[in-house]
């Protein structure tokens, strides 16, 4: 059965609605009203096109008019234009309702996605309506920008338009979660997330983007989604530089801060001394950051934090004095570098202030 054939099921009583009005001159009743209005509902939840069915009622109209006289030309007219707009009323309410159980569909699925809350094969069925293959290993990318966004977000559309218009090929996931965008694409294909990163940036003013490592199956992406997540929880205490950071360049620092207590004891232990100094603990924390981000280089340290090369040799003395630990002593220098970066992590010593 083909379109126009299908679209005159859904001229149901149209006829009769014509005929009456010509012969009474009155307008649709609310019940003939409604009864357009479902119709128009029906057909649009089996998938006829709207087009189709205007084009449908006007062809069912033409082939009564000869039969008309003059002074029922206005009247048909006017049955028409009611008829049809409920009938299209009735459609495009069918329509935005199926919109937002697909969009609600959409969010249950990525909510149970990302947190990994549902059967896994029942996951993998669904993900395949979403254009993803759980089989395969995929790698999530993660932007979060001063302001949250949503789906309905412009920074959400122009992103997805290009991803959809450069890659529409591919099987990408596009989504925002938690205020932040979202990509989730193939493992081995790291250019969609290369380009979803550049594109991310720009659309959110200047947002940061953290991609996770690939990992297989359905637990994978929720894998690379939290590695993601939680390489932007490092950005601000460390001072990442750079608008995209990868999980796999900073793989180090969960294992520094798997354990909180141990890192506790050895911020504590290590520099906790330096409270004693004059102006307390936080400007020698700060030195011996710039100290190793300069790689120990006294010259390039001494110019990143505006002092004279006299000026921080004494200060990295006064660091040697108080913690027992020398910083330009090889031995001692790893011991008080994962001391500063737990003290970073750990927001030392601001936090016991």
């Amino acid at each position: 059965m083909d379109g126009v054939e299908s679209a005159d099921d859904y001229l149901s009583g149209y006829d009769q609605i014509l005929t009456d009005v010509c012969a009474t001159g009155r307008r649709l009743t609310r019940d003939e009203l409604e009864s357009r209005r479902l119709l128009g509902e029906r057909a649009a939840e089996t998938g006829i096109g709207l087009r189709a069915l205007v084009r449908r009622h006007l062809s069912a109209t033409r082939a009564i008019w000869p039969t008309l006289r003059p002074a029922d030309a206005d009247r048909v007219l006017a049955a028409v234009e009611q008829a049809v707009d409920a009938f299209a009323e009735g459609h495009e309410r069918a329509q935005k309702l199926a919109v937002r159980r697909e969009e609600a569909a959409r969010r249950e699925f990525i909510d149970d996605l990302l947190y990994g809350r549902s059967d896994l094969g029942r996951l993998a069925e669904r993900a395949v309506r979403f254009g993803l293959l759980l089989t395969r290993a995929h790698a999530v990318a993660v932007c979060q920008g001063d302001v949250p966004l949503d789906d309905a977000d412009a920074a959400t559309r122009q992103v997805e338009s290009a991803l959809v218009a450069r890659f529409s090929e591919r099987r990408v996931l596009l989504a925002t979660k938690d205020g932040r965008l979202i990509c989730i694409a193939p493992g081995d294909q790291g250019e969609i997330l290369a380009f979803f990163a550049k594109l991310a940036h720009d659309a959110t003013g200047g947002g940061t983007v953290a991609v996770g490592r690939a990992h297989p199956g359905p637990g994978g992406i929720v894998h690379s989604y939290e590695e993601a997540l939680h390489t932007l929880d490092l950005a601000g205490p460390l001072a990442l530089e750079g608008p995209v950071l990868y999980a796999v360049d900073l793989l180090v620092y969960p294992v520094l801060t798997r354990d909180r207590q141990a890192m506790d004891d050895l911020v504590s232990n290590t520099l906790g001394p330096l409270k004693g100094a004059r102006g307390g603990a936080q400007p020698l924390v700060d030195t011996l950051t710039v100290y190793f981000d300069s790689g120990c280089v006294a010259a390039e340290a001494a110019r990143r934090l505006k002092l004279s090369v006299r000026a921080l040799t004494y200060r990295l003395e006064r660091i040697h004095t108080l913690t027992g630990t020398n910083p330009a002593d090889p031995m001692h220098r790893y011991t008080l570098q994962t001391a500063v970066i737990g003290a970073r992590l750990l927001g030392w010593p601001r936090t016991e202030e």
